[in-house]
C-alpha cells in the first residue's frame, strides 16, 4: 500500500492525493482534475507522487466507461511522456509496465469508440496519449498541436518563429501572431504531403485516423507532415522536421 506521506508533489507532502483520486470523476471539468493536474503533473514536471498515481489512475480508467475516461488517460499519458523528473528516477516503463500496458488498452478502446467520431480535437489528443504510453517521443507530447490547429517552430534558415496554421483559418505559415484577422501579415501556402509518400509514423497515423473515420484529423496530418515556406525569408522547410527540431531543443515545451 502506497504512504503518500512520504511521497511529494509540486507543493509538498503527497497526503491530499487519495482524497482528489477519489473525489475525480468522469467529469473532465470537475474541480479534483484540476487539482491533481496541478499537483502531479505541473507544467510538464513530474514528482515521486506522479508515478505512484499510475496504479490508481489505471484503475480509475479502467472503472470508467471508454467515453469517460479521457481525464485519467491523459494524465496518466502526461506523466509517462514527461522527460522533467526528479533525478535519478528510472523511467516509468521500468516500474510500471503492468501498467502502461493496461492503459494502451483503454486508450486504444476509446479511441474506436464511436462517440469520437464527431470530436477530432479529443480523438487527436488520445491519440497523442496512445503515442505516449508507446514511448514514441516527441509526438507523445506534441501531436495535441493537431487540435490547436497550429504549430508554432522557427525557420530552419533566418530562425523567424513561424506559426504553422491548418484547419479554420486555411493551411499557411505566417510570422502574425494575429493571423485570425483579417488584415493579418503575410502567409505563405502549405503543401500537404501526398498520402502515398507518408510512411513510418506519419503513414500509420494517417492510416489509422483514416480508418477510426476522423476524416479530418486525417486531412490534416498530410499538412503537419508535409511542407511550408518560412513567412519571413521564403526558406522552403518540412513542417515536422522543424517540430522535432523544437522539441528537442527545449523538450517538454508543449506541456
Amino acid at each position: 500500500m502506497t504512504d503518500w506521506s512520504q511521497l511529494t508533489h509540486a507543493y509538498g507532502t503527497a497526503e491530499d492525493v487519495p482524497a482528489l483520486l477519489a473525489e475525480a470523476g468522469p467529469d473532465p471539468q470537475g474541480p479534483a482534475w484540476t487539482e491533481l493536474w496541478s499537483r502531479l503533473c505541473h507544467q510538464g514536471t513530474v514528482y515521486p507522487a506522479s508515478y505512484a498515481a499510475l496504479p490508481a489512475l489505471t484503475e480509475k480508467a479502467r472503472r470508467l466507461t471508454a467515453t469517460d475516461r479521457t481525464m485519467p488517460l491523459l494524465l496518466a499519458a502526461s506523466i509517462v511522456a514527461s522527460t522533467d523528473r526528479p533525478y535519478g528516477t528510472p523511467a516509468p516503463e521500468d516500474s510500471y509496465a503492468a501498467e502502461i500496458a493496461e492503459l494502451i488498452a483503454l486508450v486504444e478502446e476509446a479511441l474506436r469508440h464511436p462517440s469520437l467520431t464527431d470530436s477530432p480535437d479529443r480523438y487527436v489528443e488520445l491519440l497523442e496519449a496512445l503515442l505516449a504510453f508507446e514511448g514514441v517521443e516527441v509526438w507523445g507530447e506534441e501531436l495535441h498541436g493537431l487540435s490547436g490547429g497550429e504549430f508554432e517552430v522557427p525557420c530552419p534558415v533566418c530562425e523567424a518563429e513561424n506559426f504553422v496554421v491548418f484547419g479554420e483559418y486555411g493551411y499557411f505559415s505566417t510570422t502574425d501572431g494575429f493571423y485570425m484577422n483579417e488584415a493579418a501579415g503575410h502567409h505563405r501556402e502549405l503543401q500537404p504531403a501526398a498520402v502515398s509518400s507518408l510512411g513510418g509514423l506519419a503513414g500509420r497515423l494517417h492510416a489509422r485516423a483514416l480508418a477510426d473515420g476522423q476524416h479530418e484529423v486525417a486531412r490534416d496530418l498530410t499538412y503537419v507532415f508535409g511542407s511550408a515556406y518560412c513567412a519571413e525569408c521564403n526558406a522552403p522547410f518540412r513542417v515536422d522536421h522543424a517540430i522535432v527540431a523544437r522539441w528537442s531543443t527545449c523538450p517538454g515545451l508543449g506541456t
